[in-house]
């Protein structure tokens, strides 16, 4: 894996000349028009496809990547996202007329879509493309600038980005900040439009600190512990498969990767059975050989993993290998884990997967609600009763049922988590809103002073009569039940 020391870090200085050359340069308009940015998007495009083969090499470098997984997760769904962006950037950013009102419709009511200003990104080491170009690409289709600060802890990937901006995009436009914690301190520092953290909970608690000192808004995008709630009747042998696939896949580094299994004990083993057949199907040779599952990022986390494996009081199914010179660790799966163990303290973010069983559905809910409103939460089940029981008495970001992951790519669905796991939502049009400003518009004509002049001074008793016949609001009949659950008909119904 590349050293981070191969980055050369932008100075201070060079952070403050960059943010001052973008305030100006989006003062001058040059992402006005449509035309303008949909240039921009499609360079970011030909950034990806003429540079494809550069970028496997630095996914094997950061994270040992199998190249498949690297274009399915996120070269080809990064293209896929600048062309759903340059085809409808037009119908995103019309103005839209406001709902039809007979009191109103005069003025011409309308919300004008206005890009935000200089807008920053601070994005992860595990998804080093997807989640740096793809705000990338809705801040500039919404007409913004776009300062991007890529993790440290992806150096080859990162560092090729920055390498390839300035020679595709506009640097009046976008630029790269690479530095690590000085560096997202000093951008911190800085006024902006909008910033997009993608991350822990711990560092985003610090990020929405020091921008409150320049009341620069906030949207973060966390994790958390993602549930998987198993029914013993699904189709096991497929939610084996997707579960471990939603597990291993860039081995396990994924903000919605499955953490966690809960399942009636007496269905774990025949779980296990299922999952350990999954995985011997993946890896018919072993998961161990290189190109065949990726690595943890770096040594820090391989010792967090370990550790947490290591204290673990559950019992280990399968799995287990570790081999810390290579940041190996193989897809491991802990059965009869409880709520207090090691594997539950924290995100794992990584191949190991610990079930904890549990009496009935009622427990796994009351489980789920316990802790932390996870970014993703799995179902397995044919029946729809199941299925609703769940989503409809537990809190997350997303609702998946009978697949894992693959929500994050489905277009015209928002990306997003609550509370704990994340505020805001993005991918795609939704990247687009995140980063515009809706702005509310009217030109009201001389003529309308004579429905509405009674608005204005002297008041009158007659001029208050008028305006609340032409305002006043009738109500459906008052409820017969109160609020506090009582039978009482009140007064005047």
């Amino acid at each position: 894996m590349a050293d981070t020391t191969s980055l050369k870090y932008t100075t201070f200085d060079e952070i403050d000349a960059i943010h001052a050359t973008l305030r100006q340069s989006f003062r001058t308009g040059k992402l006005k028009s449509i035309a303008a940015r949909k240039v921009q998007i499609l360079q970011l495009a030909y950034l990806i496809q003429d540079n494809y083969d550069r970028f496997k090499e630095a996914f094997a470098a950061d994270l040992g990547r199998p190249t498949l997984e690297t274009a399915f997760l996120e070269l080809d769904s990064t293209v896929s996202d600048c062309k759903i962006a340059y085809d409808r950037v037009e119908k995103w950013a019309q103005t839209e007329k406001a709902p039809f009102s007979f009191n109103f419709f005069a003025m011409r009511p309308v919300i004008r879509k206005e890009p935000k200003g200089v807008v920053l990104s601070i994005s992860p080491f595990n998804y080093p493309v997807w989640l740096a170009l793809g705000p990338m690409i809705g801040a500039i289709a919404a007409g913004n600038c776009f300062v991007l600060k890529p993790s440290e802890l992806s150096p080859a990937v990162s560092g090729l980005i920055a390498e390839l901006v300035p020679k595709y995009l506009d640097p009046d436009v976008v630029r790269v900040v690479l530095g690590a914690v000085p560096e997202t301190t000093r951008l911190l520092e800085l006024p902006w439009a909008h910033i997009l953290y993608t991350g822990s909970g711990r560092v985003a608690k610090l990020v929405c600190a020091a921008a409150a000192k320049t009341l620069t808004p906030v949207s973060t995008e966390l994790g958390g512990k993602s549930p998987v709630v198993i029914d013993p009747k699904c189709d096991l042998k497929t939610a084996a498969k997707r579960i471990m696939w939603g597990k291993c896949v860039n081995v396990g580094q994924t903000c919605v990767a499955p953490d966690y299994i809960l399942v009636p004990q007496d269905a774990q083993d025949e779980v296990v059975q299922a999952l350990k057949a999954a995985h011997d199907e993946f890896y018919p040779s072993g998961p161990s050989a290189a190109g065949v599952f990726g690595r943890i990022v770096n040594h820090t986390h391989f010792r967090r993993l370990k550790g947490l494996l290591d204290r673990t009081a559950g019992e280990i199914a399968f799995g287990g290998e570790t081999n810390e010179s290579d940041k190996y660790i193989s897809p491991t799966i802990v059965k009869n884990v409880k709520g207090d163990d090691s594997l539950m303290s924290e995100e794992l973010f990584g191949p190991i997967l610990p079930i904890v069983p549990v009496k009935n559905i009622d427990e796994a809910i009351a489980f789920i609600n316990d802790h932390d409103n996870p970014l993703a939460l799995y179902v397995f089940s044919q029946d729809a009763a199941f299925k609703a029981k769940v989503f409809d008495n537990t809190l997350s970001g997303s609702a998946v049922a009978n697949d894992t992951l693959v929500h994050c790519a489905v277009d015209g669905l928002p990306f997003g988590g609550i509370g704990p796991s994340g505020s805001g939502y993005h991918t795609r049009k939704y990247t687009f809103d995140l980063f515009t400003h809706l702005r509310s518009s009217l030109d009201s004509p001389s003529w309308v002073d004579s429905i509405f002049g009674s608005r204005f001074p002297p008041y009158t008793a007659k001029k208050e009569s008028y305006l609340k016949s032409l305002l006043g609001v009738k109500l459906p009949p008052r409820p017969r039940q109160l609020a506090n659950g009582t039978d009482k008909v009140g007064k005047g119904s």
